[in-house]
């Protein structure tokens, strides 16, 4: 399929400018150099460093084509594989998580590895001098720690962390210290909800970077967040946040106050709602009293499925803290998020969308997501 997106039919006014085609978001062949493209060759969040709290400790995660387990080894240190056995294949952990005392272990010929990836025995081992046990180790995964979270890439030589990965954040709020005020690291979980989305993960991306839906489907934050009726993303005016409502105490269903603002936010981040996008598949969203992060896996052309973690001051999760007002806000918004979403992939294989719509003003910067998006897969075609 061509990269090249189609217009829609007729010279477009100044006010409108194409989306892509909607095979670009029902193709298969699409998703697959996407995988290779995108999920396979960039930084990718996939587990939160404190699941992780023990050595041996261990989670599995789809990444593009590819499972990979993130374990914690025995001098503490976070460490991703691929998640194959070296010897005939199989999958080495095939639960989603779990615990090991000390080691990986194939569970069809029982070749085992260390939590450093290292073969450390199988039956007969001792008979074949000749195999090298770091060769015949497991393969390892590029993985970097930031604002808590695992991040992982599958390519032979990453592309820079910093020039990709944080430079979003640096982007969006003007400089790196702004985010790290939240000091997301040293939160605690306080609430986890996974959302299986029956649609592609574009679309999922284009909604969260426009707000000309917001006044019509998100009621509860357009209380909250008042300037997101009138339809701009303000998200993506660099270093601007979004100010609560007159009146409105914290960011919660119903406006009450949330708990104290956490203790390096500065004073003109208070009151403020700050969203970052960090492409291909991550969003992190900040207000005073917490941070909520959602990190997405792509599984198919129209099938996604999204992490939401609700971060709290640790003190507040400690002393177990009734947090589901300020949960519910941000749930029904990704529930009605998602709903949108859904309603939109049928449409997609449409005849009506065969070549694209349109883009508003207040959504032209999602053109510049897919210019991204168009040029990763033109520079990355492989198979």
């Amino acid at each position: 399929m061509t990269t090249t997106p189609i217009s829609p039919a007729g010279s477009l006014p100044p006010s409108l400018i194409a989306t892509l085609p909607g095979g670009y978001y029902t193709d298969p062949e699409v998703f697959r150099r996407e995988q290779a493209a995108l999920f396979e060759s960039m930084w990718m969040c996939v587990v939160r460093a404190a699941d992780l709290d023990r050595p041996g400790a261990y989670r599995t995660v789809q990444v593009g084509r590819e499972s990979v387990v993130v374990t914690r080894s025995r001098t503490g240190e976070l460490r991703a594989f691929l998640n194959v056995c070296r010897h005939r294949g199989a999958r080495l952990c095939a639960e989603e998580s779990g615990q090991v005392r000390r080691n990986l272990q194939c569970p069809y010929h029982a070749w085992t590895y260390d939590l450093e990836g290292r073969l450390i025995a199988a039956p007969n081992l001792v008979k074949m001098p000749d195999v090298d046990r770091d060769r015949y180790g497991l393969v390892k995964v590029a993985l970097r720690e930031w604002l808590g979270y695992a991040w992982v890439c599958l390519a032979d030589e990453p592309p820079s962390f910093e020039d990709t990965v944080v430079h979003a954040a640096v982007e969006r709020l003007g400089d790196r210290a702004a985010i790290e005020h939240y000091g997301t690291e040293r939160l605690a979980l306080g609430r986890r909800v996974t959302y299986d989305v029956k649609a592609n993960w574009k679309l999922i991306v284009e909604n969260f970077m426009e707000c000309y839906h917001c006044a019509t489907i998100h009621p509860e934050l357009t209380e909250v967040l008042p300037e997101f009726a009138e339809g701009y993303a303000a998200q993506y005016y660099v270093g601007h946040g979004a100010e609560f409502a007159t009146g409105v105490e914290g960011f919660t269903v119903d406006g009450s106050a949330g708990f104290g603002r956490l203790p390096e936010v500065s004073a003109d981040q208070d009151r403020r709602y700050y969203a970052i996008t960090v492409k291909p598949t991550v969003f992190v969203n900040l207000v005073p009293d917490h941070v909520i992060l959602h990190r997405m896996f792509p599984l198919a052309e129209d099938r996604t499925v999204v992490e939401c973690d609700w971060l709290y001051a640790p003190e507040v999760v400690a002393s177990g803290a009734d947090v589901s007002k300020s949960v519910e806000l941000f749930h029904r918004v990704n529930e009605q998020d998602f709903a949108a979403c859904e309603r939109t992939q049928p449409a997609m294989s449409s005849r009506a969308y065969r070549a694209g719509g349109v883009l508003v003003p207040s959504e032209h910067h999602i053109g510049g997501f897919h210019a991204w998006l168009l040029a990763a897969l033109d520079a990355n075609s492989v198979d």
